[in-house]
């Protein structure tokens, strides 16, 4: 049966939880990247992009000039913020279709930074997601970047269409409704995860209409670039985590000659969107877990959990064995097997994290105290799991058939036992009304840089390879032993994959050829100790 009192929060699909806090390695002026004044003079004296817009877009420049040339009008963003960090309300429609017809709103931000004589432009990012708000990472940006950087750009921050403090979708999902991903080991939890499906996905419909088939990638990329031209600004850069380097490939494929520097950090496969993104964390935790196995038996006077990778294995198992039949309470939380395969999933990929993780669950196991586990207190909102919804289920198409996903979930439940029928398990978009527009394939030669993590729970290694491969522009920069999600923002440092995204950002150049750097113990350390953001349905 599902465990309806272990409340894991939708924490978007691909979002990075940890952006709040700047890596401790780019605190202003720390990067060793190269100064770029002559280079980026040289490339400011290139041909500028036409501002006319977007065939490839494919939206009429007049019929959008209202958006284009509207004129923002900045304000104070909160009386207890710095007077620098200034807010915005950009019009944007809701059809790009009909531009015309409704207007919504996008809430931005800005914080000026760049230099006279050495301003290349603005500096935009996205958190993750999708359903993460963006709006104040002008500001960490401003406070964290090095100097070289925010000398050459104004930082720009925004909460995507639907998102936060832009018109905000809010099914009225009840914090029941709002978990997921659910397990299916039954046909008893089939029936009962489709129920639940096709009631959220009415309860959106019953609300918005139509209108949640607008609420996608494609357009949150037009929108941007109805910021861009508003900012008065020929070109965009921009640095995007988890979901968000999804919406930088989208945006370099609608847009290419606006791209100006991206950097996409720990990237989704951009053929896999979305079920697929899913899918693919079931055979990689099965990889995760081996290797932590194999770590936690070399360390087994510190976690007893077994002196060889079976026994660990084996020990594992028993507790999620035990859950179903007696489930594990902690902090007056009763956890079941499958609350157990969740929770540890993200965990393995960290190997000190999951070890701790697993030898706190045994304590528990035997009625001992043991610390807060990782995710269990997390809460979601309504508007983050309804916006996410309405985007991963407008990207692209979803099977309509129940039976489709029960038939997945025990087949990927048998191959791999511990996260295979989450990862296959029926969601809202089987009853969503399909998105207004196909999905968007990325397939281009913009130049861009691809930073990833070896091992990274929520956009695994072969997902970032995937996006290199989409980019063909594009060089990727990998940290070999690099764990958690999220490099150059992460829980971990990594001085070698710093300087490379930096010095991008301030030169333009991409490193000669793909470049490995290798994890680094300090920074490791910081990975292992770090709380990784829980994931569940989302990516974040």
């Amino acid at each position: 049966m599902q465990h309806p009192a272990y409340r894991r929060r939708l924490v978007p699909v691909l979002a990075l939880g940890v952006v709040a806090g700047l890596a401790p390695g780019l605190v202003a002026g720390s990067a060793s990247a190269a100064s770029g004044d002559r280079a980026a003079a040289a490339d400011s004296a290139a041909p500028a992009a036409p501002t006319s817009a977007r065939a490839a877009a494919g939206v009429d420049a007049e019929r959008l000039a209202p958006y284009t040339r509207q004129k923002l009008t900045w304000k104070r963003c909160a009386a207890d913020q710095p007077a620098k960090y200034q807010c915005a309300t950009l019009k944007v429609p809701l059809d790009y279709d009909k531009p015309e017809g409704k207007r919504i709103d996008v809430a931005i931000s800005r914080v000026k930074t760049s230099v006279p004589g050495k301003r290349r432009g603005v500096l935009t990012s996205n958190p993750g997601g999708p359903g993460g708000s963006g709006l104040d990472l002008s500001l960490m940006f401003a406070k964290g970047l090095p100097k070289n950087v925010r000398e050459q750009y104004d930082m720009i921050g925004f909460d995507p269409r639907g998102v936060g403090a832009s018109t905000p979708l809010e099914c009225g999902l009840t914090e029941a409704e709002q978990t997921y991903p659910r397990p299916t080991r039954s046909a008893a939890e089939h029936a009962a995860n489709t129920k639940w499906a096709k009631r959220v996905a009415d309860k959106c419909r019953a609300k918005y209409g139509s209108s949640l088939t607008h609420i996608s990638t494609r357009n949150t990329a037009r929108d941007m670039d109805v910021m861009r031209a508003a900012l008065g600004e020929k070109k965009l850069s921009y640095f995007g985590v988890s979901y968000g380097t999804a919406l930088g490939a989208v945006y370099m494929q609608l847009f290419p000659q606006r791209a100006d520097r991206f950097v996409l950090d720990s990237a989704v496969d951009p053929g896999r969107m979305w079920r697929g993104m899913f899918q693919v964390w079931a055979p990689e935790a099965e990889r995760a877990y081996k290797r932590w196995t194999k770590w936690t038996a070399a360390r087994n006077a510190t976690y007893h959990l077994g002196d060889s990778p079976a026994k660990v294995a084996r020990t594992f198992r028993k507790l999620v064995a035990r859950a179903d039949v007696d489930p594990i309470v902690v902090d007056g939380q009763k956890l079941d097997g499958a609350a157990v395969r969740d929770i540890t999933r993200a965990e393995f990929f960290t190997v000190r994290s999951g070890a701790k993780t697993v030898a706190d669950l045994k304590k528990a196991a035997e009625g001992r105290q043991v610390r807060e586990l990782p995710g269990a207190q997390e809460q979601s909102l309504d508007n983050m799991t309804s916006s996410q919804l309405a985007v991963v289920c407008s990207d692209a198409s979803w099977p309509r058939d129940p039976e489709t996903y029960r038939r997945d979930a025990i087949r990927d439940g048998a191959r791999y036992p511990l996260y295979g029928d989450f990862a296959s398990s029926i969601t809202p978009c089987a009853y969503w009304d399909r998105g207004a527009e196909p999905a968007t394939k990325v397939d281009n030669k913009v130049k861009s840089l691809v930073v990833q993590n070896e091992w990274d729970s929520q956009t695994p290694l072969v997902t970032g390879k995937a996006m290199h491969r989409a980019l063909k522009g594009s060089r990727m920069v990998t940290v070999a032993g690099g764990e958690g999600h999220g490099v150059v923002f992460g829980g971990s440092s990594n001085a070698c994959a710093e300087k490379a995204t930096m010095g991008y950002l301030v030169t333009g150049k991409l490193p000669a050829k793909d470049l490995t750097c290798k994890a680094t113990s300090g920074g490791q350390r910081r990975a292992e100790t770090a709380n990784p953001a829980p994931a569940p349905f989302g990516l974040r």
